[in-house]
C-alpha cells in the first residue's frame, strides 16, 4: 500500500472536498481519500493497479491540480 499527501490550492469549500473524494475513490485500487478545505491537502492511499500518476492526472482533470 502506498500513501501520499499533497497540497491542492484549488480546494476552497465542502463541494471541492466531496468532488475530489467521490471521483478519486472511483479509481481502481484506491483504498481511501481524505481532503481538507482548511489545510488544502489531499491524502490518498492506494495499491496496484492505481498509481500516483493516474491519481494526479484525475485531480488535474477535475480542476484540482496537486502540488508535489
Amino acid at each position: 500500500m502506498e500513501e501520499k499527501t499533497v497540497r491542492v490550492p484549488a480546494i476552497n469549500c465542502g463541494y471541492c472536498v466531496a468532488a475530489i473524494e467521490r471521483e478519486i475513490e472511483k479509481l481502481d485500487g484506491v483504498e481511501s481519500v481524505a481532503s481538507d478545505a482548511k489545510t488544502k491537502k489531499v491524502t490518498v492511499r492506494w495499491q496496484a493497479p492505481a498509481n500516483w500518476k493516474a491519481i494526479a492526472d484525475k485531480l488535474k482533470q477535475l480542476g484540482y491540480p496537486p502540488e508535489g
